[in-house]
C-alpha cells in the first residue's frame, strides 16, 4: 500500500511524493540532467485479471503502449519518436502495469505528448489490435516456450507454486484465452483499472519547474477510481517433493525449484534472506556458492543462481527491473543447462548446498564478505535516473524509505546470527516444486523416482575430496515418487 506523503517523509524516501483526492500521486527526482524520464506506473496487473481471461491486463497494457491513438496511427508515432532516439517501453506483471520513456528535455513537449496521448486517447484500432494479440501469442509460443528454457521453467514454477491463486497464471496469458478476446474486453480493463487511484506518476531529470503540475492536471482526466484491491491468500502448502517436467526437445536441462515465503522488502527478515541469496548464488555474478561449487568446482553448467524476488528476463539482464513489486514472494533456485546424463547429480547437488547453508548457516567471515558486498551493489540498481526513479516507486509501494538508504540500514544492523535463524525459519530443502525442461522426460523421472544413485560424470580429473562429496550428493535423498512426477508436453504449456 503506498502511504501518503507525511508517512512517507518520516520514513526517509528521498523523493517527493504527493497524494490528493483531486489526482494521481507523484514520485519526483527532479536534477540538473538534460534527460528526463517518465515513469507511469498503474497499480494493476495479471492479479486483476478476471478468471476467464488470463493475460487480460498485459494485453490491455500492450495495446495502450505499441498502438495508435485517436488521432495518430501506431507508424505515425514510431515516425514521430524515431529522431527523437526514444520509445515507450511497457510491461506488465502481478500487480503493476508500467510504462516509462525517456528523452532531452529539448523534446520534452512533442514527447510527452504522444506518450499522454497513447494512454489518455487510446485509438483502440483493430488492425492493432490484432498485431498486438498476435506479438503475445508469439512471446508465448516462440519467445518463451520455444526459444528461453531459462524463463519457460520460471515461469512455469511460478505457475505450479501458486495454483489457484490470483498469482497462478502466466502474466501473458494463455494462447486460448488470448484468442477469445476482443477489443470491447480491453477497454473495459482499461475503464475498471486505468484510474487516478491506481496511478504513480514518477518523474526524474531537468524538467520544467511546472512539468509536474501539467501532468497530474492532465492525468487527473482519468477516472478517480478505487485502488486495485485483489486478496492474495496464502499459497497452497506442498506436502512433499513435487516435479513437473517439460518434455520438450532440446540438448540441455534447465532446473527450477523453489516454495513460497513470507518475506517482502519491508519484512523484518528480508535483509537477512537477501544476504543468505547473494551468499548461495547473486544472479550473473561468480561469487555465489552454488556457482563455484558446481560451475567452476566441477563444470556442471553455466549458471547457478538464486532468488527471493521476482527476476524476469534474466537471460539479458544483470540486475533486476524496477516496478514488479510484489506482496509475495518466493525463493528460487536457477540452473542451466546441464547435460542430460549430469541432470539428476545436478539437481542434488544444488539441494545439498541449500541443505547445508540452512543447517549449518554461514560463516562469519561469509556474513561479513557478503554484507560488505551487498551495500555497494546496491548503488548498482540505482546507477540511472530511471533505475532511480522506479526504485523510488517501489519504496513508496512496499511503504519503506529509499531502496539504497532503507537496505543499508538494515545491512548495518544486520548480524551473522540473524541470517542463520532467518534461514531456519523461512527456507528448506524439501517440499519443494521443482521443474525441468527436458528431452527425455521418461528418462528423467526413471532416473529421479528408482532410488538409485545418479553420479556425475567428468572430462578432467578432479580432486579425491570432491569425489569423496560427489559419492554423499549422488545419493542425496530426494523423497519423489512416480506419483509425485509429472510430464507435461512443452506444447501444452501457456495454451489453455
Amino acid at each position: 500500500m503506498i502511504r501518503p506523503l507525511a508517512s512517507l517523509l518520516c520514513l526517509g524516501l528521498a523523493a517527493s511524493m504527493a497524494a490528493s483526492a483531486a489526482g494521481p500521486r507523484v514520485v519526483a527526482l527532479p536534477s540538473k540532467s538534460p534527460l528526463v524520464t517518465i515513469r507511469l506506473v498503474f497499480t494493476t496487473g495479471s492479479a486483476s485479471d478476471p478468471a476467464a481471461k488470463p493475460g487480460l491486463a498485459n494485453l490491455t497494457g500492450a495495446m495502450l503502449g505499441e498502438s495508435g491513438t485517436r488521432d495518430l496511427t501506431y507508424k505515425q508515432i514510431v515516425d514521430a519518436l524515431y529522431p527523437m532516439a526514444t520509445t515507450v517501453h511497457v510491461y506488465s506483471d502481478k500487480e503493476m502495469t508500467t510504462f516509462v520513456g525517456q528523452t532531452h528535455v529539448d523534446n520534452l513537449d512533442r514527447f510527452y505528448g504522444l506518450m499522454r496521448d497513447m494512454i489518455l486517447h487510446p485509438g483502440w484500432r483493430d488492425d492493432d489490435f490484432a498485431r498486438v494479440r498476435d506479438n503475445t501469442v508469439n512471446a508465448l509460443r516462440v519467445s518463451l516456450r520455444g526459444n528461453n528454457d531459462e524463463e519457460l521453467g520460471k515461469e512455469e514454477l511460478y505457475n505450479l507454486i501458486y495454483s489457484g491463486h490470483p498469482y497462478g497464471h502466466e502474466n501473458l496469458g494463455t494462447a486460448a484465452a488470448l484468442a477469445g478476446m476482443t477489443v470491447g474486453d480491453l477497454q473495459g480493463f482499461y475503464k475498471a483499472h486505468y484510474t487516478q487511484a491506481n496511478l504513480i506518476i514518477g518523474l526524474a531529470g531537468g524538467y520544467p519547474a511546472s512539468f509536474a503540475a501539467r501532468v497530474t492536471k492532465d492525468f487527473s482526466a482519468l477516472p478517480a477510481g478505487q485502488p486495485d484491491s485483489v486478496t492474495l491468500p496464502a499459497p497452497a502448502g506442498i506436502a512433499r517433493n513435487q516435479l513437473t517436467i517439460v518434455a520438450k526437445d532440446t540438448r540441455s536441462v534447465a532446473w527450477s525449484f523453489g516454495l513460497p515465503i513470507e518475506v517482502k522488502r519491508g519484512d523484518p527478515d528480508f535483509a537477512s534472506l537477501l544476504v543468505a541469496q547473494s551468499y548461495l548464488g547473486q544472479h550473473r555474478l561468480s561469487s555465489g556458492v552454488l556457482f563455484s561449487r558446481m560451475r567452476e568446482l566441477r563444470g556442471l553448467n553455466y549458471g547457478d543462481y538464486a532468488y527471493i524476488e521476482y527476476f524476469p528476463r534474466g537471460m539479458f539482464a544483470l540486475e533486476p527491473e524496477p516496478n514488479i513489486a510484489r506482496r509475495q514472494q518466493i525463493f528460487q533456485i536457477w540452473i542451466r543447462p546441464v547435460e542430460p546424463a549430469n541432470a539428476g547429480f545436478a539437481l542434488r547437488a544444488a539441494a545439498f548446498e541449500l541443505n547445508k547453508l540452512i543447517e549449518k548457516g554461514m560463516s562469519q567471515a561469509d556474513f561479513d564478505r557478503t554484507k560488505t558486498f551487498l551495500s555497494k551493489y546496491v548503488n548498482v540498481l540505482t546507477k540511472s535516473k530511471s533505475e532511480e526513479l522506479g526504485y523510488a516507486i517501489d519504496s513508496a509501494y512496499y511503504g519503506i524509505p529509499a531502496y539504497g538508504d532503507y537496505l543499508k540500514a538494515a545491512l548495518s544492523k544486520l548480524t551473522v546470527e540473524d541470517v542463520n535463524r532467518a534461514l531456519k525459519k523461512h527456507l528448506r530443502a524439501d517440499r519443494l516444486q521443482l521443474v525441468a525442461i527436458a528431452k527425455d522426460a521418461v528418462a528423467l523421472r526413471t532416473a529421479l523416482t528408482s532410488g538409485d544413485p545418479t553420479p556425475v560424470t567428468y572430462v578432467t580429473a578432479k580432486p579425491q575430496e570432491v569425489l569423496d562429496e560427489d559419492k554423499i550428493i549422488e545419493r542425496l535423498p530426494l523423497g519423489l515418487r512416480a506419483e509425485d512426477v509429472k510430464i507435461v508436453p512443452v506444447e501444452e504449456v501457456f495454451e489453455k
